[in-house]
């Protein structure tokens, strides 16, 4: 069976109109796609640091009741995990505001742990990270994680990356281009959102983006399109896949991340391209029919939990 590492940060969540009345989750867009690859029966591991809080006790126990592996979870002395606050306005709109600068994550490359990685990586047949795992780190550590991927490629590990620009955790479009520029010439299979790429790289459409994508060396492009489908391109297909139609989406947050999950899996099982973007098609639009990003195991669709 395939194994895949998920690499990335979770924060803690606090969501509520009422400052009186907040709810406590937690949220990170690897770990969504993490817990979707186990709920769809693939061997994932999460690759993350956190504290020696009770907060992040409780969020390691919640993943390993999804089935996410966390083995690869570091925790680090008298820290505590990064943490968010949704503010929901009379209009429905959300403003987030973060608290993560000292998060043990963005110490990751640093700790003693750090040194095995390579070792303890080269069991994972996949390894998944995107923007936001990148933003987390200063010009060396990138590096230092590049070279990281690079010994990983040359044991075998297919890279899977998802650009997911998220303009607050970059000093600029430049900055975010120069490093995902980088970290496609290490990817194997790239999982875009168009409207994060066309603020990045300034692609005209879904064909020039994996046109872009392609001649950095990705083999196998998906470049998400929000509700007209995807865009599947390899070197033997290019082919349009519509999406799910949901009329009126409760939660948009987390259909990308599923979607990479729906499609990794499905492709980890032997299907298809066209048919793997299917299958993340229809994860994805189960998934904006509930709140939040991650959707009541029960609603899986095909009965998967």
């Amino acid at each position: 069976m395939a194994r895949v590492a998920c690499i990335g940060e979770c924060m803690l969540e606090l969501s509520g109109a009422d400052n009186r009345a907040m709810t406590l989750s937690y949220g990170g867009d690897t770990l969504n796609t993490a817990v979707y690859l186990a709920r769809l029966g693939v061997q994932v591991d999460y690759v993350t640091a956190l504290g020696d809080d009770p907060y992040s006790d409780w969020m390691i126990a919640q993943w390993r009741e999804e089935g996410v592996g966390t083995e690869m979870v570091a925790r680090v002395a008298n820290r505590v995990p990064g943490l968010y606050a949704i503010k929901t306005d009379d209009a429905g709109e959300r403003r987030f505001f973060y608290w993560r600068d000292q998060a043990p994550v963005r110490d990751l490359l640093a700790l003693p742990e750090s040194d095995s990685l390579t070792e303890r990586l080269s069991d994972y047949d996949w390894i998944y990270l995107t923007g936001v795992t990148l933003s987390l780190y200063a010009p060396a550590q990138q590096e230092q994680l590049f070279t990281l991927l690079d010994a990983l490629r040359e044991r075998g590990c297919k890279i899977m990356f998802d650009s997911n620009y998220r303009p607050r955790g970059w000093p600029g479009a430049e900055a975010a281009r120069a490093v995902f520029s980088e970290m496609l010439t290490r990817t194997d299979l790239a999982a875009p959102t168009l409207d994060d790429d066309r603020q990045v790289f300034g692609d005209a459409d879904a064909a020039a983006c994996a046109d872009r994508l392609h001649a950095t060396g990705v083999d196998e492009a998906v470049v998400k399109m929000d509700a007209a489908g995807c865009l599947i391109s390899t070197d033997s297909i290019r082919e349009k896949v519509a999406t799910v139609e949901q009329p009126n989406p409760v939660d948009t947050t987390g259909a990308g991340d599923s979607f990479n999950a729906g499609y990794l899996a499905a492709r980890l099982t032997g299907a298809g391209p066209v048919a793997a973007a299917r299958s993340a098609h229809r994860l994805a639009g189960a998934v904006i029919m509930h709140p939040g990003a991650v959707m009541p195991r029960e609603a899986m669709p095909g009965g998967e939990a």
